[in-house]
């Protein structure tokens, strides 16, 4: 099969991999649309993998046993190998399972475990499956595009009666807008770079301001009566962005984060939580249990479709990579047999 490999700085390209094989309930997905997400890091840094990738959304082409899912199913794959049988599996909460496990570890071999590929391993309770009415990229929407937003947005039980902030605006920052507006919620944006501050608009946001603005904090206590947001979700992933959350938050407010970031935050308890009351939470996907109501999304909102900007064949992901690089997409679709 074909599957991308990084092969040094600002390069990637195709490479033949043996064919992965279905194991216990572990089935092989052929893999029609790969959403992109931080893979360009990788290419940019030249770190050799062959490891690339996250997110797909296929069909099931070979299956060892019985099981939940059958040749001919189509399905998402949600991301990493979670054990299946620990609580939090069980309850949903397989992202943050303790216990998860990978292909190499379950095969012996890493073959089966990238979703740059034209095939891929997982286990079948990680695979749900897509409306048959549903196009593979559409579907492809349920991953990191709408996913880790939608998780934070139903712990914090936004709606209609809530403005809430929205920072950062990457691919899963206008997937935040999406879910947002489809909630009633109203929008305020943050974000740089102009192509995605238009985007955002696009999306249903009404506010975008620029981080760079000395006054964008006083902007936002302006637009919400000098009391701050309801609620706050960063999907930057910097340490700039999760402080204006706790700023720009009104007292009794909520806080989430998605953005993955390996930076101290400066957070003092008494003033920045104990009395303003507020509560602060990490998110990094959503229980599986809610897949039915991110169907929903994708199927109801009307601008939904537009969180896919470009599509590539997997030949040109060098192109997609540039591309991907330069912070001017929404979500980006692979498709590997093209």
């Amino acid at each position: 099969m074909k599957a991308v490999a990084i092969t040094g700085v600002r390069q990637a390209e195709l490479i033949d991999l043996p064919e992965p094989h279905a194991r216990g309930h572990w089935v092989v997905v052929k893999v029609h649309t790969a959403p992109m997400c931080t893979e360009y890091k990788a290419w940019l840094a030249g770190a050799p993998t062959q490891n690339l990738g996250h997110e797909a959304v296929g069909e099931v082409v070979e299956v060892a046993q019985p099981g939940r899912l059958h040749v001919g199913d189509r399905v998402v794959v949600m991301p990493l190998y979670a054990c299946g049988q620990c609580q939090l599996c069980l309850s949903g909460d397989f992202i943050h399972c303790q216990n998860g496990t990978s292909v190499e570890a379950f095969t012996g071999s890493p073959v089966g475990s990238s979703t740059y590929a034209q095939y891929l391993l997982k286990p079948d309770w990680m695979a749900p499956r897509i409306p048959e009415d549903m196009p593979y990229d559409l579907a492809g929407l349920a991953l990191c595009a709408l996913g880790p937003s939608f998780g934070a947005m139903d712990r914090m039980n936004v709606t209609a009666l809530d403005t809430i902030l929205i920072t950062g605006l990457g691919p899963v920052g206008l997937g935040a807008v999406v879910n947002a507006a489809y909630r009633g919620a109203r929008v305020i944006a943050m974000d740089s770079v102009p192509f995605r501050a238009a985007y955002a608009r696009r999306l249903g946001a009404e506010t975008v301001l620029d981080p760079n603005d000395t006054q964008a904090l006083q902007a936002v206590l302006e637009l919400t009566t000098g009391l701050g947001v309801d609620k706050a979700l960063d999907c930057s992933g910097t340490v700039a962005a999760q402080r204006f959350c706790l700023d720009a938050v009104r007292r009794r407010g909520q806080v989430a984060f998605v953005g993955e970031c390996n930076e101290p935050l400066e957070l003092i308890v008494s003033p920045d939580l104990l009395r303003k009351g507020i509560a602060v939470l990490g998110s990094w996907h959503y229980n599986l249990n809610l897949y039915p109501q991110v169907l929903q999304v994708i199927r109801r909102s009307p601008v939904v479709a537009q969180l896919i900007s470009h599509t590539f064949p997997l030949s040109q992901v060098q192109q997609a990579l540039a591309l991907s690089a330069t912070h001017e997409t929404a979500k980006i679709m692979l498709h590997p047999w093209e």
